[in-house]
Parts: C-alpha cells; sequence; structure tokens
C-alpha cells in the first residue's frame, strides 16, 4: 500500500478526500512533463516535428487501455469541447433525454440549444425510471453521467448494456469524468455510442486532456460542422471530411496528451484490477461508516452499488473544519462531499470518521 501512494506527495501531508475534484498528479506523470518541456525549452520546432508520432501513440495507448479502435479515439481538451462539438452535429429536431439535476455541463449545453427535453429523475430508483423515460419517450439521444458528481450516484456499465440493446435506435452519450480510472472499462462490449471525458480526476492525468470514444457508426448519425488545419494531421485521420478530425481542428498539446499516456501505464503498472478492488473495498467501508452515522441522503443508502464519492451534508462550518484537520474535500451546494481513489487508506476512512464526531458532539 505505501508503494501505491509514496508517488502522490500529496498525501505525505494531507488526506485528500478530493479526488471527484481535482485528481492528483503523480511523480511519473510529473516526469514526463518535465522532460517534455526540457525537450521544447533545446530543441525548439525541432522536437515539435515529432508530435504526430507522440499523438499516434496516445491515441494507441488510450485505444488499448478502453479496447477502443485508435481511429474511433478522440483527444479533446476537456468534456465540454468534445460535447458541444457533438451537439452542433445533431439535428435540431431531436428529442434529448436527460438525467434531473445532472452534471452542469450536460445540463446547460443541452438546455441552450433547441432540442425538445425530456427527463428522469435521479434517485434510488435511478434505473427504473431511465427505462420508464426511454419507453414512453423513445428519445433520440440519451446524454448522462455514469457518476453522479455531486452523491456519487453510479449507473452500471451492465444496465447502461441492457438499455441500449433494448433502446438501439437512441443514442448512449455517456459523461466517463467521474468514472474512468474507478475500474476496468471495455468501450467496445459496453455498447454506449459515444463516451467523452476529461482524465484530469480518477485517471490522474493532470488537466488539458480529455478523451471521447466512439462506436464505428456513431459517424452516419452525427455530422460535427468544426473543422481546422489539424483535422487532417494524423495517421487515422489524414483525409477531408474524416469524423475523428471534426473533434481535432486545432493544435494538440503533446504536453498534456503525453501526460495522458504517462498516467495510462502508470496505471497499467498498478493494475486497474487492483485499482477497482481497492476502490469498490474503500467504497464499501465509507458507506457503512456513513451509514452509522446517518449522513447520507436516503436514495444514496438504499442503493446496492455505488462509487467511492459520498455527498455527508454540513455546511461551510464543517468544510471549514475538515480543512483545519488536513482533510481536504470539496463543499458544493448540497453539503460536503468526499471521494476515495485507490490511494487512500481505511486507515483514512477511520480518521475521518473520528473527526465527524467530534465535529457533531460540538
Amino acid at each position: 500500500m505505501k508503494n501505491l501512494r509514496k508517488v502522490f506527495p500529496v498525501l505525505r501531508q494531507y488526506t485528500y478526500l478530493n479526488n471527484a475534484s481535482c485528481g492528483l498528479l503523480s511523480e511519473k506523470v510529473f516526469e514526463y512533463r518535465q522532460d517534455h518541456d526540457l525537450d521544447l525549452l533545446i530543441s525548439g520546432s525541432m522536437f515539435r516535428d515529432q508530435h504526430g508520432k507522440v499523438l499516434e501513440e496516445v491515441r494507441e495507448t488510450v485505444g488499448d487501455f478502453f479496447n477502443c479502435s485508435p481511429n474511433r479515439v478522440g483527444l479533446i481538451h476537456n468534456f465540454s469541447s468534445g460535447f458541444n462539438t457533438l451537439l452542433e452535429g445533431i439535428d435540431k429536431a431531436s428529442k434529448i433525454l436527460l438525467l434531473k439535476e445532472d452534471y452542469p455541463s450536460i445540463f446547460w449545453a443541452v438546455n441552450s440549444r433547441e432540442f425538445e427535453v425530456c427527463y428522469a429523475q435521479i434517485d434510488e430508483d435511478l434505473e427504473q425510471n431511465i427505462k420508464k423515460a426511454l419507453s414512453e419517450n423513445r428519445p433520440d439521444l440519451f446524454c448522462f453521467s455514469i457518476v453522479q458528481y455531486e452523491n456519487g450516484i453510479k449507473l452500471t456499465p451492465a444496465f447502461l448494456k441492457e438499455m441500449k440493446e433494448k433502446f438501439p435506435e437512441t443514442l448512449f452519450v455517456a459523461d466517463g469524468t467521474q468514472f474512468i480510472g474507478t475500474e476496468k472499462f471495455d468501450f467496445d462490449a459496453s455498447k454506449l455510442d459515444v463516451v467523452i471525458a476529461s482524465c484530469y480526476k480518477w485517471m490522474n492525468a493532470g488537466y488539458g486532456n480529455a478523451v471521447m470514444l466512439f462506436q464505428e457508426d456513431v459517424p452516419k448519425k452525427i455530422d460535427p460542422k468544426s473543422c481546422g488545419f489539424n483535422s487532417l494531421q494524423g495517421k487515422y485521420k489524414a483525409h477531408e471530411g474524416n469524423f475523428l478530425g471534426k473533434f481535432e481542428p486545432g493544435h494538440q498539446d503533446t504536453l498534456n496528451f503525453g501526460s495522458l499516456m504517462a498516467a495510462i501505464k502508470y496505471i497499467n503498472s498498478v493494475g486497474i484490477d487492483l485499482i477497482e478492488e481497492r476502490i469498490k473495498l474503500l467504497s464499501k467501508k465509507a458507506k457503512e461508516e456513513f451509514e452509522k452515522l446517518g449522513l447520507l441522503e436516503k436514495m444514496v443508502v438504499k442503493r446496492v452499488q455505488h462509487s467511492s464519492i459520498f455527498n455527508i451534508g454540513g455546511d461551510a462550518e464543517l468544510f471549514q473544519f475538515l480543512n483545519g484537520k488536513n482533510i481536504i474535500c470539496s463543499l458544493k451546494d448540497s453539503g460536503v462531499r468526499v471521494s476515495f481513489h485507490y490511494f487512500n487508506t481505511e486507515e483514512e476512512i477511520d480518521l475521518l470518521v473520528k473527526v465527524l464526531k467530534e465535529y457533531f458532539k460540538k
């Protein structure tokens, strides 16, 4: 366990329970970034001349990690840019299903356009709510987060695959930002049409890199309008009208995308199966402890499967109290959010519970 923690220097000073907000940068990724900028410093354009090969390797590394052919892997700089480009390629008469109170970057992007929008409620019966909404509304698209950012409610890949098979005409577009990096994910087997995810959280890849994964038939259903010189550059998009290139119109940063590649290589060295096992163990323990303290929403308590993100209620006073104990978390409108990654420990959960008991006894 100590070996898993030592590459994240922040853990030497703090109980870091805030990966759902800002993923930690590992020493391995930092070393890549240092070497990259040193090469740029001393070589200038001679170094940049190699950017095509770097991005090709990144795309192939991402594709291998998620089981998605590299010619269906988009390299973008954040979720919102990719999602908005996708929406611009959708018929304005489309009907879109959303989850009520889902991530604002989904909600706002869809509702700022002229689409007909319908909703499914997020509660303990989320899966049934989605199934009913899909059946009654027959939307053209279903856009959703796999894991909810505020309270960690999670949709399983198995359920989503079942729904896609039951409603094949609906385009399933998933935000995987709070999901990828927490467990093994086989994109092709998932049957999801599109997954878009920023990688600075659970992938621990730093800011400025995100991925888009597409199934083979998606280009027949979406017609993005973006285009630029870089749309034609690279092994997997070197022809006019290339679908992948529509999402990558401008210069791409080898520092940020190379950081993602370095992060994936480190994840592979740890083992995604071990990461998944650790996160599930921590999630189970945390949920049990928070339930005992009566801190969780009723709908979270009732759900069998949950992520490692929890909203434990409270306000700015609790948030400041935890920060004063060197426990790093997030203050949301609905309460204090804590989140656990594979490098966290059972002892850190025990410490958090002890501090919470101290606070509530005041």
